[in-house]
């Protein structure tokens, strides 16, 4: 009998008006792959034209998804982070690390970013690829502690992040454990902080974090940029991040935009 890893085929389709723009994205989740080569996440991303249906482009669906995901948590950091931000911490080595990483340092001026993985050698690696100096820590509580701003990029199934290990004021973008039975953060956290989500429909059906603990939902972000809820950088605070099919569909029509004014 052989027992094969979870796998899922996920469908996300989107309309924005106000960007003329119709999509819908393919994405592959193959958990726990023997070949590191082969990213977890795979996905495609299809644009319409919404007057008639025909098909426009085929975009790299998991290079927006990156970047995408990547700038919303760049959005959520500018409102909630303290205002004296100095330290970065990345938990995760993976492709999202990697765009926080760049989206991050581009907005903010970071005096240390420090980074730790299960697996020490894609951490080393990440730190050898990256523009800019990066600690390697040994202990996800060694990168945590004293740090600003969290950034938690994982596959972890259970909680990585304790709230005893979190300074005081923090902000932490919590981006991975995108399943209704899996943590990247423990109660302690999740109940003492102050929780804003993309989707409240999406984070109390798919987020294992704010699911299992029980933690109440502030405040879209969403909520935050129109003005009707307060940011609260004061108080310690996580932006549960699960993605949304709208931002892959800015996103995709944004550089088809571009793609098509330089030809």
């Amino acid at each position: 009998r052989v027992v094969l890893p979870p796998r899922y085929l996920g469908v996300m389709p989107a309309y924005s008006a106000a960007d003329d723009a119709l999509t819908t994205k393919l994405v592959t989740f193959y958990e726990h792959l023997k070949d590191s080569s082969v990213p977890s996440h795979q996905a495609t991303v299809l644009l319409f034209d919404p007057s008639n249906g025909t098909l426009k482009a085929v975009l790299d669906g998991s290079v927006i998804t990156a970047k995408r995901t990547a700038a919303v948590s760049a959005i959520a950091t500018k409102l909630l982070m303290p205002p004296s931000a100095e330290v970065l911490c990345i938990l995760g080595a993976g492709v999202q690390a990697y765009s926080h990483y760049d989206i991050f340092t581009e907005l903010f001026t970071f005096k240390e970013v420090r980074i730790w993985n299960r697996t020490k050698e894609k951490a080393l690696k990440f730190a050898s690829s990256v523009s800019g100096p990066v600690q390697v820590c040994s202990s996800a509580q060694e990168a945590v502690t004293g740090a600003d701003v969290i950034v938690t990029v994982t596959m972890a199934t259970a909680p990585i992040l304790f709230g005893d290990w979190v300074k005081p004021g923090a902000h932490i973008n919590a981006v991975g454990a995108s399943r209704p039975d899996w943590r990247e953060l423990d109660d302690e956290l999740m109940k003492n902080s102050v929780l804003f989500v993309d989707s409240r429909d999406a984070a109390l059906t798919e987020s294992g974090d704010v699911i299992l603990s029980g933690a109440e939902i502030f405040a879209e972000l969403g909520e935050v940029l129109k003005g009707t809820k307060p940011a609260l950088p004061e108080k310690t605070t996580v932006f549960k991040s699960l993605g949304m099919a709208v931002e892959d569909t800015v996103a995709a029509k944004f550089v088809y935009d571009a793609w098509s004014a330089g030809n």
